[in-house]
């Protein structure tokens, strides 16, 4: 097999003693040649920030391949990419993976579950609602169609019995709408901390609403991918402690990606883990032993030969 070292290893998983430098070497004994579109989320989110890392990644370290980040109202519609050849990896909820794998079994593979999103519901701390039920016929901003924030949103709202006026808004523009008054609140699942909501809660007075209620029903109605999270207090200005719905993200693509991308994709999140955290925090938290458990999806088979690797 071919090395070429080219970056020192990140700190890895505590059962990984000694993994080789990343190198241009791949499963199949090959260098990774292709075009690789990653489908992310909106420029004031981690997908955005995750994904833009990625490959700029991949340019320095997988020479042949040619990859580019799209910008998208993320999970649901990078599911969606995936599927009609648009894109060749995606960032996606576990919740959005699930519902894909029912409606189109075996299309999708996964490379690794990264971190957990925290559903936020973000409204003005100056304002009358401070919980979910009183978010009642107000205008709240539900997410942008084709995200997975708008199924996670309606899903929560629809078991909570709340009636609200809808509008479907992306991260930036939600976050306009608030301070202007155009919205009431809005619902944004991301990974802690997202840069638009600390930017936020910098210049206007924010509160988050408790989620705890929810949890039992989604996991009742939908399984086992929803879960009682935390929001500690130090990751806004100005917020108490509260707690929020987690939900898993994974790194996906198309059954059909060669071996050697796979591995040489999953190869990059692993041992270039330090250079991507520096891009947002929410890299720093992915783990060798939680990576593997993406369920429904299964992982691909060229992932699945790094992390064998990595137990050797």
């Amino acid at each position: 097999m071919r090395r070429r070292p080219l970056l020192t290893l990140a700190a890895a998983a505590p059962f990984v003693a000694a993994a080789p430098a990343l190198a241009a070497c791949e499963s199949g004994g090959e260098e990774a040649t292709a075009t690789l579109r990653i489908a992310t989320g909106s420029p004031g989110a981690v997908y955005y920030r995750y994904g833009s890392a990625i490959a700029e990644l991949a340019k320095k370290y997988l020479p042949n391949v040619h990859a580019s980040v799209l910008s998208t109202a993320a999970s649901q519609i990078n599911v969606d990419y995936l599927l009609n050849d648009t894109a060749d990896v995606a960032f996606t909820q576990a919740d959005i993976a699930a519902d894909n794998e029912k409606a189109h079994p075996r299309q999708l593979a996964a490379l690794a579950r990264l971190y957990d999103d925290h559903i936020h519901v973000v409204v003005s701390a100056n304002g009358p609602i401070s919980g979910l039920k009183q978010l009642q016929n107000h205008r709240v901003s539900v997410g942008a169609q084709g995200s997975g924030t708008a199924v996670t949103a309606d899903r929560v709202l629809t078991l909570s019995e709340v009636t609200v006026e809808r509008v479907q808004l992306g991260l930036d523009d939600s976050v306009k709408a608030l301070r202007t008054g155009a919205i009431d609140g809005f619902f944004f699942s991301g990974g802690l901390p997202v840069s638009a909501i600390a930017e936020l809660a910098r210049q206007f007075p924010i509160r988050l609403l408790n989620l705890a209620d929810p949890v039992p029903k989604l996991r009742a109605r939908y399984g086992d991918y929803y879960a009682e999270r935390v929001v500690p207090a130090s990751t806004y200005t100005g917020i108490q402690p509260t707690v929020a719905i987690g939900i898993a993200n994974y790194l996906v693509v198309r059954a059909t990606m060669s071996d050697p991308l796979a591995y040489g994709v999953t190869r990059l999140l692993f041992e270039g883990r330090d250079d991507l955290a520096k891009a947002h925090q929410a890299a720093a938290r992915l783990n060798i032993r939680s990576a593997i458990s993406t369920p429904p999806l299964p992982l691909h088979s060229g992932a699945i030969r790094y992390y064998r690797a990595q137990k050797a």
